[in-house]
């Protein structure tokens, strides 16, 4: 499929590279990697020092102590490897505790964090170089001060009431004035500055067996909160393998669950049911057919997706032809289907979707990539949850922790209740793409339950209307399996008006970050030759060597 006279060009060139290729959302976390690749480091080094630099300068998306995921192409062995860090719930905890709002704000809000054991786990499993070096620019930018963007500026006025609940935690943000700072100030961060010195010093054992953790479990008590010395030691991140499907002549793949990437696939394999004469790009009947078959997914997510160790989740079934085409036969192409919700509910009306049947078959974020000389592959998604996580930064660390626990269901009956040591299903869902068994294209975005709407739409651009990566990035998206259906500027209003014909709710945004920020990365295998995208909504940047 070709047909891309609908779609405006793309509003940066595509970045390019030879020797290595980084593309995250803030230029300065760009940056740092690609001085690692250019140091010698290899794509697992650069991994850390953009997950750590952002988890400083975007610290509202990210953290210390947030949780992710990895998917890991390792050249030499052919094959790619996920990790996750995704942190798990506390031992103490139990339904009965939680509310909607404890389980998402507050002491009792966040999981044990992963991002520092997923960072150190690749860089013990496959790293080179010295870790002082790898985490010495998020250290030198918490420790010297780095700029407040457009962005940045934003997302702290927005989550000031948030924060204010903590007055200890949000002075570290606010200051005295109890105001964002403004666009283009300076903002140091010296207590994280020393936790990540403790960090480079100690490793994963300082982080989650020595001083540094017995300092996090102490604060989280004082809060409140449930956390203990022995959930901070029995922490670790798994190495698993990724699911996939064929699509088209490709390979795509993403982390296992816990994550609920499976529903992106899913969406794949419903759409790869239809011709090609059915899905011409940002025409009406296409755009239903994707939001329907979107829906379908996210039922089917909510309805098996859970921790792997208690639920098994049938993707055998959900993922095969046979499941595909019998949810194409249940997709009324005149008329939008009720999605109940993006989460499990007891009680659901009447008339909403319901999950097919499988017996005959066989939550702001943020996300970066980096490819080195050797063809390496790191695809990370991390998180702090919403905005500053759960508002709480323990003692003196200076660390922001997660709001995880808000991922899970706390009514009865679902495949993912909140319970002690239990991994929560969650969003985050990078992709690979291979062709011709050659590794072709990295793939993510944040968003949260949007990430499960937006990511299918950005493989269609690509990998179906022959977009290249910063074009499949810029085009315009919408979410079709959140209830409402938000669209972009950009969108024919063709478009819209089919879709409230057909019963759909529609809004349009204008959030820069309301349907997420994307990042992708191709290699052409024939030349070697690296192309990165990077999404104009956020401050990113693809940087090639």
């Amino acid at each position: 499929m070709t047909e891309l006279a609908r779609h405006p060009s793309a509003g940066r060139p595509v970045s390019m590279g030879v020797n290595g290729m980084v593309v995250s959302a803030h230029s300065l976390a760009s940056a740092a990697g690609l001085g690692v690749l250019a140091d010698g480091g290899n794509a697992f080094d650069a991994a850390v020092t953009i997950g750590s630099t952002l988890a400083v300068v975007e610290p509202h998306m990210s953290g210390v102590g947030g949780i992710g995921v990895a998917l890991a192409y390792v050249a030499s062995e052919g094959r790619t490897r996920s990790l996750d860090f995704s942190g798990r719930a506390p031992l103490a905890a139990e339904p009965s505790m939680f509310d909607e709002d404890s389980k998402d704000v507050g002491p009792l809000a966040p999981l044990i964090p992963g991002n520092v054991a997923g960072w150190l786990g690749l860089h013990e499993r496959y790293g080179s170089l010295d870790l002082e070096r790898l985490l010495r620019p998020a250290i030198g930018y918490a420790e010297s001060g780095f700029p407040a963007t457009q962005i940045t500026s934003f997302a702290m006025s927005e989550v000031v009431p948030r924060l204010l609940r903590f007055p200890d935690s949000a002075a570290l943000v606010l200051g005295a004035a109890e105001k964002a700072p403004s666009p283009g100030s300076r903002i140091v961060a010296p207590a994280l500055a020393a936790s990540l010195k403790a960090i480079a010093a100690g490793g994963v054992d300082e982080f989650y067996r020595g001083g540094l953790a017995r300092r996090i479990v102490q604060g989280v008590r004082d809060a409140g909160g449930l956390f203990t010395e022995e959930d901070m030691a029995g922490y670790r991140a798994e190495w698993g393998e990724p699911v996939g499907v064929d699509y088209r002549g490709y390979r795509v793949i993403t982390t296992p669950p816990g994550s609920a990437g499976f529903q992106i696939l899913q969406a794949l394999k419903l759409m790869e049911t239809f011709g090609e004469e059915e899905l011409a790009y940002m025409r009406p009947d296409s755009v239903h057919l994707l939001v329907e078959a979107i829906k379908l997914a996210v039922v089917d997510r909510i309805a098996y997706g859970g921790d792997p160790d208690h639920v098994p989740v049938p993707l055998d079934a959900l993922l095969s032809e046979e499941y595909a085409l019998a949810q194409k036969r249940r997709i009324d192409r005149r008329h939008a289907a009720l999605l109940p919700d993006v989460r499990h509910h007891a009680n659901l009306p009447d008339g909403t979707l319901k999950p097919g049947d499988i017996s005959g078959a066989r939550g702001e974020t943020t996300h970066f990539a980096v490819v080195d000389r050797d063809s390496n592959v790191v695809t990370i998604t991390q998180t702090l949850g919403a905005f500053y996580g759960c508002g709480i930064a323990p003692g003196d660390t200076g660390i922001f922790l997660n709001n995880g626990c808000t991922w899970f269901d706390i009514e009865e009956g679902g495949p993912n209740p909140v319970a002690g040591g239990r991994r929560v299903s969650f969003v985050l869902a990078p992709t690979q793409v291979f062709r011709d068994g050659e590794f072709y294209m990295s793939l993510g975005t944040t968003g949260g339950y949007g990430i499960m709407n937006t990511t299918p739409q950005m493989l269609m651009n690509a990998l179906d209307y022959g977009m290249d990566v910063q074009q499949a990035i810029d085009a315009p998206r919408f979410s079709g399996g959140l209830g409402t259906m938000l669209m972009e500027p950009g969108i024919p209003q063709d478009v819209h008006d089919m879709l409230k014909a057909r019963g759909h709710k529609v809004a349009l945004t204008s959030d820069p970050m309301g349907l997420g920020s994307a990042h992708g990365i191709v290699i052409d295998a024939a030349s070697g030759v690296l192309q990165g995208g990077s999404d104009p909504r956020r401050d990113s940047a693809a940087l090639g060597l």
